[in-house]
């Protein structure tokens, strides 16, 4: 199942990315720990490029420790980009975002050439919360549904530090079918754009083979061991109840409780893919585009040829 989700308020959100990107130093993109290449916008990648760039795995309280390093790593080992973890109960947020963004662009500072930040992520990554407690006080809406802020905000934290909020924005196609999975797991994709039992057994899958152990022990399963996920999201069904008339189990609702659990980090510290799996799944996804592509121009080529032969 390809997952996209591109409405409107996006689209408008990437026309003003695009003409506020002409006057700023820095670009500071906020993942999600859980799912850091997924989450990363490959829009906006080409839309900065030439820019400095401060990634922050946010939700990192909510993620695998060990993976996250990892994804520090990985994100350091870039050029001009830094990358830090941050989590909701950061302490000080803003002196350490200031800080990193100073750093990545020395020669502006000071009243005359104050430094101009832009902040931009995935919808429902945190962004809103992030920058509330970065200012001490609620100036953007926050929520548990992705899409809550519609419109740019410019927050001033320094006397010559201005820092520019944009609403949460995916990308209009979504290569990677596992990062689209990842994304819609999240909640980082409306309701209406995905099928929520799809998108569970997807995640069960992962976790089976990553995290069986904190699934057993949040949902009390005495063994997954060999399991599909079907099956265990039935288990899981079972055990809280999502049954219907006849034994049935209403795996819609047992859906609705894995994702909700997931979000929460009711299951564990969880990070749905590592570097190495991204390579990979990256390396699939540009191999089926490239295939498709090829497929497109010999039906054209085809549709050319029989023009010509009627003539």
């Amino acid at each position: 199942m390809a997952i996209q989700w591109f409405p409107g308020h996006m689209n408008k959100a990437r026309k003003d990315i695009t003409e506020r990107l002409k006057e700023i130093d820095v670009v500071i993109e906020l993942l999600d720990a859980r799912l850091p290449a997924s989450s990363a916008n490959p829009m906006l990648a080409r839309m900065a490029k030439g820019k400095p760039r401060l990634m922050i795995l946010n939700k990192q309280d909510l993620a695998d420790p060990a993976i996250t390093q990892q994804w520090l790593a990985w994100y350091n080992a870039k050029p001009h980009t830094q990358a830090l973890g941050m989590d909701a109960g950061e302490r000080a947020p803003a002196q350490k975002l200031v800080a990193a963004c100073r750093e990545l662009a020395p020669n502006r500072g000071g009243l005359e050439k104050p430094l101009r930040v832009l902040i931009c992520g995935i919808p429902n990554v945190g962004k809103s919360t992030l920058i509330n407690s970065m200012s001490s006080r609620k100036i953007a809406k926050t929520g548990n549904m992705p899409g809550v802020t519609k419109n740019e905000q410019r927050i001033i934290l320094a006397d010559d530090f201005e820092l520019f909020d944009t609403p949460g924005m995916l990308w209009p196609k979504i290569e990677v079918e596992e990062g689209g999975y990842n994304l819609a797991a999240s909640g980082a994709v409306g309701r209406n754009a995905m099928d929520e039992e799809e998108v569970t057994l997807e995640l069960l899958k992962y976790l089976l083979v990553h995290y069986a152990p904190e699934l057993s022990a949040r949902y009390k399963l005495d063994d997954v061991e060999g399991r599909q996920d079907w099956q265990v999201l039935e288990m899981i069904g079972r055990k809280r109840g999502a049954v219907l008339s006849g034994g049935r189990i209403n795996m819609q609702k047992a859906a609705e409780i894995v994702l909700t659990d997931f979000r929460d980090g009711q299951v564990g510290r969880i990070t749905l893919e590592r570097p190495d799996e991204w390579l990979a799944w990256e390396k699939r996804a540009k191999a089926i585009a490239a295939e498709r592509a090829i497929l497109r121009e010999e039906k054209l080529k085809e549709k050319e040829s029989r023009k010509q032969g009627s003539r």
